[in-house]
């Protein structure tokens, strides 16, 4: 298969952590379907309208007009000769833990929300119903997982797009963002040759270091890896959300065991990376002020030209000590501009240096 424009990627997710050396390193790429952004724009939304003054008086860069940059991207995507293009997002549907930004980008781009039972193939084209008849559809932005995009490839099972969809993406009458084969790059062990595939394809090293992982698929590894369950964190290859990981420090010596015999049963599923003490921010957590572990997520885009937002969904350990940030593993989320706040208070203390005793200020300084 050959995307249009020979573009695979068109939006990207990746999470970086800084580590207590300093160093902000590479913890994992997003590339099938990645999400969150829709939070980042209701975040800012949100502490802009909290704190108004912040954003007045602070030269921080707009991240509102996400939206008219991923439509752009769509477009670009188009097959030869449409104008305009007709553009939908695919979702799962209201069950979907992401179905708020499904519906939240659809609404903001001003384009269709569709699930697959609203989508038609016939004469090599994909269609949607509509209350006007049947419409061709030119530009799919699909949240839906690779698995569940073919029936007659991989999960027979599938409801959530219509049969025959991949054979029209193939004849290239209907372009797909992502492209489908992109989640390759998702696993985790795939991850840890990253560094490697670039010096090989363009003969570069990278920029922003991978963390230093361990494929307990080659035996080396494997045994360092069983030796020190409880320095590390060990992670399955193709799990999301923070599921299938052990954080060894945090860990009982049961749960240590179990993934020992995970391990050695299925190897190839799982590396292992050592505890990175992640960067805080301080949160507000009850009646006080703590500090709490993040990382960042920026996302960029692809299309005439590459767009990197200028923010990021910046997702918060709201467990006390946690490392894990994911949110379905009780992590949050807070604007990318987290210092936009207390860079506001410290400049104020330039102008008032009465306001220097605010214990609310000394709090959030801390």
């Amino acid at each position: 298969m050959n995307p249009p424009r020979g573009i695979w990627c068109r939006i990207t997710g990746t999470d970086l952590v800084r580590h207590g050396d300093g160093q902000i390193y590479v913890l994992e790429d997003n590339i099938r379907c990645p999400s969150g952004v829709s939070y980042v724009l209701e975040n800012r939304h949100l502490m802009k309208s909290l704190f108004p003054e912040v954003f007045a008086e602070s030269r921080i860069r707009p991240v509102a007009n996400y939206p008219i940059r991923l439509r752009d991207m769509l477009e670009h995507l188009a097959p030869d000769g449409v104008t305009p293009p007709r553009m939908v997002v695919l979702t799962p549907g209201i069950h979907n833990s992401a179905y708020f930004e499904h519906s939240f980008l659809a609404q903001q781009m001003g384009i269709e929300l569709v699930e697959g039972g609203d989508l038609v193939v016939s004469e090599e084209f994909v269609w949607m119903r509509t209350t006007q008849g049947f419409e061709r559809v030119d530009v799919i932005y699909r949240r839906v997982d690779d698995d569940f995009l073919n029936p007659e490839a991989f999960r027979a099972d599938s409801m959530l797009v219509v049969p025959g969809l991949m054979s029209v993406y193939k004849r290239g009458n209907v372009a797909l963002a992502n492209a489908p084969g992109t989640g390759v790059a998702d696993d985790k062990v795939v991850y840890a040759y990253v560094p490697r595939v670039v010096k090989y394809y363009l003969g570069e090293d990278i920029i922003l270091p991978n963390v230093p992982t361990y494929l307990c698929s080659e035996e080396a590894d494997r045994a360092f890896v069983l030796e020190h369950l409880g320095e590390l964190v060990v992670k399955a290859a193709n799990e999301s959300g923070g599921y299938g990981m052990l954080v060894g420090p945090h860990s009982t010596w049961e749960q240590q065991a179990e993934f020992a015999v995970k391990i050695r049963d299925k190897p190839r599923n799982y590396i292992a990376q050592p505890t990175l003490s992640l960067s805080r921010v301080p949160t507000i957590s009850g009646d006080h002020f703590e500090g709490t572990h993040v990382d960042l997520r920026p996302y960029i885009l692809y299309g005439k030209e590459i767009f990197v937002l200028p923010g990021g969904l910046t997702r918060v350990a709201l467990k006390k000590g946690s490392l894990v940030v994911n949110s379905s593993q009780g992590g949050g989320t807070r604007d990318g501009g987290r210092g936009c706040l207390r860079n506001h208070l410290l400049s104020r203390d330039a102008r008032d240096p009465h306001h220097r005793d605010s214990a609310s200020h000394q709090t959030l300084y801390r």
